[in-house]
């Protein structure tokens, strides 16, 4: 779906992403995870074309994402963003159709297609008429996560969708978007810092460190078979606070 041969990009003195080849498999979740400024989501901006690599390629469907292209493509794709990015002055309704109206769909099938997003993401419908301020952050995801739906993209990429809730509207939004993944069939790529919500989502984990990918593969592959010592580190630190909780600090 998405191929990575050799990219890199770099913001002034900072190398963010240093000549990465990745392919990401269709169908699947893949989530991108490090330490903060690994370049993750600089990775993400490139796979979207929002970026362009200094240096390498970037395809999507063996297309080459280019300046000319990069619109067109976009419309294949579906982007969440941390804060859900949606714009103040619109109702949750506003926001989800901005594109489908932009791009002259039917009125009937915008209606249809935004009742099935509410229904797939558990969005009340009475809440379509609000403004952003009016509602929930677990509910500003969901609109955005219809937002980025609406024109049923063939992948969807979510930058730390998650990072701004707290735990236990994050735990209720991770229960659902993983039954909305599955549903959907969509190939998925999801940047986050959390290991456990690697876990739970990820097909394929994608491991980055200063702008590298260090190791990819199934979470049993990184815990049984680390490429380096960083990969053990890694997890290792984010079992401390779990262990704390279970065991007492013992």
């Amino acid at each position: 779906m998405i191929e990575l041969l050799g990219a890199s990009k770099r913001f002034g003195a900072l190398e963010a992403v240093r000549a990465v080849d990745l392919r990401i498999a269709p169908g699947r979740t893949t989530v991108l995870i490090g330490p903060s400024g690994c370049g993750k989501s600089t990775l993400l901006r490139l796979m979207l074309g929002l970026l362009r690599p200094d240096a390498g390629e970037v395809r999507f469907e063996g297309e080459a994402l280019t300046t000319a292209n990069a619109t067109t493509l976009r419309r294949k794709m579906g982007y969440v963003i941390q804060d859900g990015g949606l714009f103040p002055h619109k109702t949750a309704r506003a926001n989800v159709v901005l594109m489908a109206r932009y791009l002259g769909m039917p009125r009937a099938r915008i209606e249809a297609r935004l009742s099935e997003l509410a229904d797939m993401s558990k969005f009340p419908p009475e809440g379509l008429d609000r403004y952003p301020v009016q509602l929930s952050g677990g509910q500003r995801q969901r609109v955005s996560l219809m937002r980025a739906l609406m024109l049923d993209p063939e992948l969807l990429l979510l930058d730390e969708p998650l990072g701004a809730l707290d735990p236990m509207i994050r735990a209720g939004l991770q229960d659902d978007l993983r039954e909305i993944f599955r549903s959907v069939g969509k190939t998925v790529v999801m940047v986050t810092h959390d290991m456990a919500e690697a876990a739970f989502f990820g097909d394929v984990i994608v491991l980055m460190r200063d702008g590298e990918v260090v190791q990819q593969g199934s979470l049993s592959e990184l815990l049984d078979s680390p490429a380096v010592a960083f990969v053990t580190d890694f997890i290792n630190a984010q079992r401390r606070p779990a262990a704390a909780l279970t065991g007492r600090g013992s």
